[in-house]
């Protein structure tokens, strides 16, 4: 059947209609294209389909860049400009905000992008040890191993140590019992750590790890995690070899980001977002909450008295402590935990980032009843940032300021910014 694409939605798909009215989600397309698909799946309220041609492609069409594209889940919009894809994801977050938090954005959504390709300077794939030994990342709609031997989103650095392993794993020099390993790369993309994960620690990693170190002298250190059965994403830190910690610079700040923390993944764009967050907001005392390592709360350290940074990792809390400037107290607590601890406190901002997952219902609560006078919301997922600014609204905040920092480019991943005041 012909369908005519109205718009891209979040998750990457474009949305067209049945003659039913129903609504059918396709990967791989743009708003305005005409094309012949054939669905694959139906339920009683949507459909799924996959395109079999474009017949009236967009304007904005491109060549991909990669050769694992549509196979690969890790882009989505490498068919489409980057100018586009912009535009895509300033409708997707506006209309996201209007669907979740009543919120009618009329102003401009504030763009921050940068160079759209080797961004990433943190990359994990998967691994296959043995005869028909891969490296690679996700199919699409899988959990199938797809080998991948270069990959355009990620850095130079990453892509030689990419090579590296696909050239030791041939060679029979990888041991088995390896199952994914994380590349991380400083901010001059000369220095990498490297995070691998095994199921049960087997034996002759220590000597894996000094001969990665001798084959490309850039990877200062290795670490090595146990994967706790039954427990997803819980992976314990057994073995290191050489420095496991990056020195990643920000501005005139360098950060120590340990293997197991969190950093931003754009090599390109972490000063902008940094100063996007902080702003030139000063005063008495400021929150960092979900801290990391401190990258903003170094920041606002430069114009608030005194800066309260709560982080519950304790890997991030470490960090945290280490890179903190005399006016920065770091915590380690929960968000949830810390905040009944600081009604008294009156700061005049803060600031908050959680994971995907968002604030959440109570911790919104818990920061409404601060009646603090600015707050500013950094999220990596639309419907839980607009979720939680709903509340906020309903408590007497208003939104000052949207934008939009491009963090993941080629991807339907939106990252924002909201500065809100009451």
């Amino acid at each position: 059947m012909n369908l005519t694409i109205e718009k891209l939605i979040y998750g990457g798909d474009g949305l067209a209609r049945l003659p039913d009215g129903k609504a059918v989600f396709l990967p791989f397309v743009l708003p305005g294209e005409e094309v012949s698909a054939t669905i694959v799946k139906e339920k009683s309220s949507f459909a799924r389909a996959t395109v079999d041609q474009v017949l009236k492609p967009s304007a904005h069409r491109a060549e991909p860049r990669c050769p694992y594209f549509a196979s690969c889940g890790g882009c989505h919009y490498q068919h489409g400009g980057y100018a586009e894809q912009l535009e895509a994801k300033r409708a997707i977050l506006k209309e996201t905000l209007l669907r979740h938090a009543k919120l009618e954005w009329k102003n401009d959504i504030i763009t921050h992008s940068a160079e759209p390709w080797n961004y990433r300077n943190r990359a994990r794939m998967k691994v296959n040890v043995g005869p028909d030994f891969a490296l690679g990342y996700h199919r699409l709609a899988s959990h199938d191993l797809l080998p991948v031997k270069q990959c355009p989103i990620s850095s130079p650095l990453i892509n030689r140590a990419v090579q590296l392993l696909w050239e030791m794993g041939e060679s029979g020099k990888v041991p088995a019992g390896i199952s994914e390993i994380e590349f991380f790369a400083d901010h001059a993309d000369t220095k990498m750590v490297l995070e691998i994960y095994t199921a049960a620690g087997p034996p002759g990693m220590q000597e894996f790890g000094s001969a990665l170190q001798a084959r490309m002298p850039e990877i200062k250190g290795v670490a090595f995690f146990t994967e706790t059965a039954g427990a997803s994403g819980v992976a314990s830190l057994k073995e290191m070899v050489g420095n496991t910690a990056l020195m990643y610079q920000v501005g005139e700040k360098s950060f120590r980001v340990s293997a197991g923390s969190f950093f931003q993944t754009n090599r390109y764009m972490t000063r902008e977002l940094v100063q996007t967050v902080a702003g030139d907001f000063h005063g008495k005392i400021a929150l960092d909450l979900f801290a990391g390592v401190g990258l903003f709360a170094s920041h606002l350290s430069k114009r608030f008295d005194q800066v309260f940074a709560v982080e519950s990792s304790v890997v991030a809390a470490a960090d945290l402590q280490a890179n903190a400037q005399k006016n920065v107290v770091p915590v380690r607590s929960t968000t949830e935990g810390f905040l009944p601890r600081c009604l008294n406190m009156q700061p005049e901002l803060v600031v908050v980032d959680p994971p995907r997952a968002g604030l959440g219902h109570k911790s919104t609560q818990l920061l409404a009843a601060l009646r603090v006078k600015r707050i500013v919301y950094v999220s990596c997922d639309p419907a839980t940032l607009a979720r939680d600014v709903r509340l906020l609204l309903e408590t007497g905040y208003h939104v000052e300021e949207v934008h939009m920092v491009d963090l993941f480019p080629q991807t339907f991943h939106i990252e924002s910014v909201v500065r809100l005041a009451r």
